[in-house]
């Protein structure tokens, strides 16, 4: 195997009100980028066939009109746009294993649930409630810069719903928006360990195929390592039963009870996992309201550069997220002052 070369992480930015909202030492708040000797691997250059597969797609997709979508058809809009990204195109290519055509059904088809589902409409004040325990929270990355998605099944607070689902699609949303330059995946870590008010906390058949599916179809390529701690009978069992709507590829990145320091820097770890350093204590009247505005400041940085370099279908994200100073070239005659 040859050895790749790694983009550094990020600098930190100047300090936030975000950052470091600390009382007596411990965190309450999200960590805005990585550790200085975290790294994101560098990605092969594509072969020319996949290039020539990359082309064909993108100028298919430059091409559509509408979003099939059964319950909302309509014109693609300046968001959906937006989404549609090289690193997306690549990563619909790379999940069907190169069948171009198979990936241009897949993002209509991921456009359309987007639409129906109603993904760019969940809100905080609609979501806030299933978080108010902190069983979902981001938090710090890994030593590929990728964020750290935490889950909880312990601290469940509400009873089944689809608002739980809903949950998990909004902050997935979120995660990626915390993605730094050059990384466009996270990295899930999992801890079962029974809460005071929990102690089963395996998901209901029903439901985890639901998420999987919604995983797996709609934000492929987007798992780096899953990293899943205290894992009862019950939960092995639940396992088990997915097991065979997990596809081979994700089932790879499952890393049960293992030394989570290997992955991710201790100072980062959350110190419920063993080896973790940082302190952190969730309190949602402070930590919820300082996820959102990180994210959307983010949002906001994107949606401006992705104006001001001509609003293309197939932008770099790399571009987007401030890495590099040039996106695609813009299209003949565009004008940003005469868009905006």
């Amino acid at each position: 195997m040859s050895t790749s070369k790694v983009v550094e992480a990020p600098k930190s930015a100047e300090p936030s009100i975000l950052e470091e909202k600390k009382e007596s030492g411990t965190l309450k708040t999200p960590l805005p980028t990585p550790t200085s000797t975290s790294s994101v691997p560098e990605k092969p250059a594509l072969t020319a066939s996949q290039q020539t597969k990359y082309e064909w797609l993108l100028k298919q997709i430059q091409g559509w009109t509408e979003v099939p979508s059964k319950e909302k058809p309509g014109p693609l809009t300046d968001s959906e746009k937006m989404w549609l990204t090289r690193e997306c195109l690549l990563r619909y290519l790379r999940a069907t294993k190169w069948h171009e055509k198979e990936a241009e059904k897949r993002l209509q088809e991921t456009l359309a649930w987007r639409r129906e589902y109603g993904v760019e409409e969940l809100s905080a004040d609609q979501i806030g409630p299933e978080n108010e325990t902190g069983k979902q929270i981001l938090l710090g990355y890994d030593k590929h810069c990728r964020p750290c998605h935490y889950l909880s099944p312990g601290r469940q607070n509400t009873d089944v719903s689809p608002r739980q689902v809903q949950h998990l699609v909004f902050m997935l949303e979120r995660v990626i928006e915390l993605m730094p330059a050059q990384q466009e995946t996270l990295s899930l870590l999992i801890n079962f360990k029974s809460g005071k008010n929990r102690t089963n906390t395996a998901p209901g058949i029903g439901q985890g195929r639901e998420v999987l599916h919604i995983l797996q179809t709609h934000y492929p390529e987007r798992l780096g390592r899953a990293m899943i701690i205290n894992v009862p009978w019950v939960v092995w069992g639940f396992f088990k039963l997915i097991t065979p709507f997990i596809d081979p590829l994700t089932r790879e990145k499952l890393k049960f009870n293992e030394d989570m320091t290997q992955f991710v820097p201790k100072e980062q770890l959350w110190s419920e996992f063993p080896g973790g350093e940082l302190q952190f204590e969730y309190n949602h009247e402070v930590y919820w309201p300082a996820l959102q505005k990180l994210c959307a400041e983010k949002r906001a940085e994107k949606v401006r550069r992705w104006e001001a370099g001509g609003k293309q279908i197939g932008e770099k994200e790399d571009y987007l997220k401030g890495h590099d100073a040039q996106g695609v070239s813009p299209p003949p005659g565009y004008s940003s002052e005469a868009n905006n």
